[in-house]
């Protein structure tokens, strides 16, 4: 595509030149484009900032004014720009999103485009299985691949044995045991962010994400200290960014989280737990609830112990969750939504008013 010259503004920064194909641009994109684009930039986002965005592109780093809500954006978008504008947003391959933390009912876009979805975890007490189920399904369900990567291998005596748990969750999980202190040791990620391939990294704080971030980026982003009472640490990354990798590859460290509820994870979580959905569908009852109903398969591999009773809790209380967050958050978009009709009408009988009394 060509570059015009009224992309060459103040608000491109002269930084290494990227060609689209070397930030991730794929077939999917291109047949999103239409005639009208023609004079348009494709950019990958960068960084989200309340009344900006970064991105990256061939002409450099832009400076972008975004054309919806800052929310509407996650790092690793694509967006046509004219060199001042986020003209348009292409739909994602992938996107990671969660429930909004706090009170506010709605959705929050974590990534977009990413390959595969790093859950770093670290072979001591920060190691939970619910959690990291947690995680996997929120991954699942963005489409990603999902790498479970443990960390401080080097302070465990059998680092494998919590490698052999994670990967025991689901077929779908690969894990990787890593020494994050250990510049070649992490190399072994290489994989999964070189040629052009997006690898992001979710985790707790104090899990060794940053120590990740600097070995596969070079970079000397500073860390802190683990607490002593806890074997915690703090948060040390403050925003989500796409750097560049050292294997040709882009990283996306997002901030230790500390809620993490799943909306609109329905497919994830079949996926992840597979073998109880696939119990589910041999009850005699379709809406059976596995409570007291004749027929019921899964109880019956409860009484057996073919099916242990604390996943299928976690099962339970991860449905409940997603279902109740994805019907509450469609609820306040549909109350949005009627009351910008009301806004909008009564905007138009005031507008109507005063015309006609002139």
């Amino acid at each position: 595509m060509p570059l015009r010259g009224r992309y060459l503004s103040d608000r491109i920064t002269p930084l290494t030149n990227h060609t689209p194909a070397d930030l991730g641009w794929s077939d999917h994109f291109a047949r999103q484009l239409t005639d009208d684009d023609a004079s348009l930039l494709p950019a990958r986002i960068s960084e989200v900032h309340r009344s900006q965005l970064v991105a990256l592109s061939e002409a450099g780093e832009l400076r972008l004014i975004p054309v919806e809500s800052a929310g509407a954006y996650a790092v690793g978008d694509w967006v046509l720009t004219d060199g001042t504008s986020a003209i348009r947003r292409l739909d994602p391959v992938t996107d990671l999103h969660r429930r909004a933390a706090g009170h506010t009912v709605s959705d929050q876009r974590i990534a977009a485009n990413v390959d595969t979805v790093g859950l770093v975890t670290s072979c001591n007490a920060d190691f939970n299985v619910a959690r990291l189920e947690r995680y996997l399904a929120l991954a699942l369900a963005s489409n990603a691949l999902p790498l479970v990567i443990l960390t401080k291998a080097d302070l465990c005596d059998d680092p494998d044995a919590f490698r052999r748990q994670a990967e025991r969750l689901s077929p779908l999980v690969t894990a990787i045991t890593i020494n994050a202190k250990d510049a070649e040791d992490v190399q072994r990620l290489n994989p999964w962010c070189s040629n052009a391939q997006t690898l992001a990294l979710l985790g707790s704080s104090g899990v060794g994400k940053t120590t990740l971030r600097n070995a596969l980026t070079g970079e000397a982003e500073a860390t802190q200290d683990i607490r002593a009472d806890d074997g915690k640490g703090r948060h040390t990354t403050t925003h989500r960014a796409l750097r560049p990798t050292l294997a040709g590859g882009w990283l996306i460290d997002t901030p230790g989280m500390r809620e993490l509820q799943l909306s609109g994870s329905s497919d994830g979580l079949e996926e992840l737990f597979d073998d109880i959905e696939t119990l589910a569908a041999q009850c005699r009852f379709s809406n059976c609830a596995h409570a007291s109903e004749p027929g019921c398969a899964v109880k019956a591999a409860l009484s057996d112990g073919t099916l242990d009773t604390s996943r299928f809790e976690r099962w339970q209380k991860l449905r409940r969750e997603d279902q109740y967050n994805s019907e509450s958050i469609a609820a306040a978009r549909a109350r949005q939504k009627s009351f910008g009709r009301v806004v909008k009408e009564a905007v138009a009988k005031s507008r109507h008013k005063r015309g006609y009394d002139d």
